[in-house]
């Protein structure tokens, strides 16, 4: 198949899932084009069955805002044409599926139809688009496309219930490549650089995003290193982080948590973490919690949006309420208190990490494309 993929192409979760997928999918022998206004963050170009196709919005005085769908829909009008594409999987409802829906309609005027696979990841659902600026456009987008997914049973739920959907909307899961997991030859940092010995590793990963709770990240250490010798390490950069920074000075800790901004380093960082604390207001569905079981690495969330669905209560680690700020200090210690525990729950946290290969994701993928093709 010639498969044309739109996405944010930043270190968000949406924008790494759908690049990974169309490298996996070039792999397979398919043919991807990506399109989006830059070349996404971890999309590698050294496979012959793997575009890219930058979108220019071009500076006009009369716009206040540069038109990026209109841009993005002709984009598409041109690659489809170009290339022979014959179906686009976009990530996000909008802009991204409003603009697929305007370059369907113009390349029927040419005679050509192409189906339209939308994934919804979260924010699009949950935060922008149940804004009532967004809301009318957002359920047209959706029930415009051919296929619809959703990547947790919670977002699909939350969809329902937000906007009038006619579309059935099926639930396909993020994915992990375990194979890259198991293979630490590329691993270049020593533990040492991070912390002594005797120290526990806890790690968060996150956009810094006030839904992530930064705050709690914080006060949960404060608690755990009151018991265990630990250090923290804040891998993510947005507008919480200084905040965070501050608080880390207030109690007195700065000198055992490392920020490390948008880190390149992620899994030479998880490699070595012993816990992975992620206390977010919601996750559509929690994949930096999942990169970090796929390490081997336990997780202390929340019990809110699709997180249940990943972090199994007790296995792969625990869950608590939002704001549970002593309960998860408490589940953390539990964990870290002995190797023995610490080692089961490492073991554990991988096998439930086992179910979310891409190896068992992608031919879901697969199949919606074929039956959207026929």
């Amino acid at each position: 198949m010639k498969i044309a993929i739109v996405c944010y192409p930043t270190f968000g979760g949406s924008g790494v899932i759908a690049t990974e997928l169309g490298l996996e999918l070039a792999r397979r022998g398919h043919e991807i084009h990506f399109i989006t206004y830059r070349q996404p963050v971890r999309l590698a170009l050294l496979n012959s069955n793997v575009f890219y196709h930058e979108v220019n919005v071009p500076e006009y005085p009369l716009f206040h805002y540069q038109p990026y769908e209109l841009a993005l829909s002709s984009k598409l009008v041109d690659m489809v044409t170009l290339h022979k594409i014959e179906l686009l999987h976009v990530h996000y409802a909008i802009p991204h599926a409003y603009a697929g829906y305007m370059a369907k309609q113009m390349l029927k005027e040419q005679g050509i139809s192409i189906p339209m696979v939308t994934t919804l990841h979260g924010t699009d659902i949950t935060l922008v688009g149940n804004h009532p600026n967004y809301k009318t456009a957002v359920s047209f987008s959706i029930n415009q496309s051919d296929v619809v997914t959703a990547v947790s049973n919670d977002l699909k739920e939350e969809t329902y219930r937000l906007f009038d959907i006619k579309k059935e909307i099926h639930v396909i899961p993020n994915f992990i490549e375990l194979d890259k997991y198991r293979n630490e030859s590329h691993i270049a940092c020593q533990r040492s650089v991070m912390a002594d010995k005797e120290e526990r590793i806890i790690t968060h990963i996150s956009n810094f995003r006030k839904v992530k709770r930064i705050p709690d990240v914080v006060k949960i250490f404060y608690k755990i290193q009151q018991k265990i010798p630990a250090k923290l390490m804040m891998v993510g950069d947005g507008p919480e982080r200084v905040k965070a920074e501050y608080l880390c000075e207030e109690l007195g800790i700065s000198d055992k948590v490392i920020f490390f901004g948008n880190s390149s380093e992620i899994d030479s960082i998880l490699s070595y973490s012993d816990l992975f604390l992620l206390p977010s207001e919601t996750e559509s569905f929690g994949l930096a919690a999942l990169e970090a079981m796929a390490w081997g690495v336990p997780v202390i969330s929340t019990n809110s949006g699709g997180l249940p669905e990943v972090n199994v209560e007790g296995e792969s680690g625990f869950m608590a309420d939002v704001g549970a700020i002593d309960t998860m200090a408490e589940k953390a210690i539990t964990i870290l208190s002995a190797k023995e525990t610490l080692s089961t729950f490492k073991s554990n946290a991988l096998k439930v990490a086992q179910k979310f290969d891409i190896a068992f994701v992608l031919p879901m993928y697969e199949e919606l494309y074929a039956n959207a093709l026929k």
